[in-house]
């Protein structure tokens, strides 16, 4: 027979509950971070979301004093890295590039695997136009070469997946009477090595990831899809002064999982504003050909997002596709 009261027992319970208690709330306010913080990035090594998550690491290891070590994980468009966030915990210790492409993939390709609600934006960090580009040596010399090529047979278009910005920009081409047959690389590498190799005819890309290979005269801009030249190919004709109505500028992103602690996602915000202007960033900015007023904040990210997409919208209403 038990020695120990009730009332000792009812004591006892109380005690561990009211030691729970602490033990849950000094869990609230652990210091963060305290340890490495992954940042994902949806595509392989080398293309555009690559070059900014790595610079955007490296900047954020100086402002949150750990390292943040990047994980490629390609595949569907960047969908399969995006998931690989969303299956984590939601403690602010993974975070994740978000494209463009991935975004627009993900909502019209079919199959939606996840929705903005599973994702918290961060900050958008980055926005450049685009355009398609041909080898230096390539037989089109102006675009009016690549429409009369189109125009009676196919014209192969490297692009970075079915959904993307690159592939509804290839649908819209197609419905003004040109044959664009999309060829998709999840790797980016590949992407380029597709068009310099003479395996692809065109290649979609934002205007900044391929500035190296622009300057070493293995490519160059035929037409950029802005609705103005843009200072850095002011000999390149743009899609608006061509007659066609799309642009569809790329972004990226930074997101965490929905339900991250609010605290953090202010804290992983204010430092991710500091990145933005930090002059090393700047620098990356300006060579990655970005728009000047690339920023939008955590609170206004997601309907910027959702702004972008209705633009999408358009262009697939415009082809017959939505």
């Amino acid at each position: 027979m038990s020695c120990i009261s009730n009332g000792a027992r009812a004591a006892a319970l109380a005690l561990a509950i009211g030691i729970g208690g602490i033990a849950v709330d000094m869990a609230a306010q652990e210091v963060y971070p305290t340890r490495p913080i992954e940042m994902i990035v949806p595509w392989g090594p080398g293309g555009g979301s690559d070059q900014t998550a790595r610079k955007i690491a490296k900047l954020l290891e100086t402002e949150l004093k750990v390292s943040l070590p990047v994980v490629n994980v390609p595949g569907a468009t960047g969908n399969t890295g995006i998931l690989k966030l969303i299956a984590g915990r939601p403690d602010g210790y993974s975070l994740a590039v978000l494209s463009a492409d991935t975004l627009y993939a993900n909502q019209i390709s079919g199959g939606q695997k996840w929705t903005l609600n599973d994702l918290t934006p961060i900050a958008v960090m980055i926005q450049q136009p685009s355009g398609f580009y041909v080898a230096e040596n390539s037989r089109f010399k102006t675009w009016a070469d690549v429409e009369a090529e189109a125009k009676t047979k196919g014209v192969k278009v490297a692009i970075s997946g079915f959904g993307s910005p690159d592939d509804v920009t290839i649908g819209y081409f197609n419905s003004k009477g040109l044959k664009f047959l999309a060829v998709p690389f999840a790797n980016p590498g590949e992407r380029y090595t597709s068009l310099i190799g003479g395996h692809t005819d065109l290649m979609y890309s934002p205007l900044g990831n391929v500035r190296g290979m622009v300057d070493s005269k293995q490519m160059r801009a035929i037409i950029v899809l802005s609705n103005s030249r843009v200072p850095e190919f002011k000999d390149v004709p743009t899609s608006k002064e061509l007659g066609y109505d799309v642009t569809l500028p790329q972004f990226r992103a930074i997101v965490v999982k929905a339900g991250t602690d609010p605290q953090r996602v202010k804290l992983l915000s204010d430092a991710l504003a500091r990145v933005y202007n930090d002059r090393e960033y700047t620098e990356f900015l300006k060579s990655s050909i970005a728009s000047e007023a690339s920023y939008v904040p955590a609170k206004d990210a997601a309907g910027f997002m959702q702004g972008e997409f209705e633009s999408v919208r358009k262009i697939l209403a415009a082809t017959g596709k939505n």
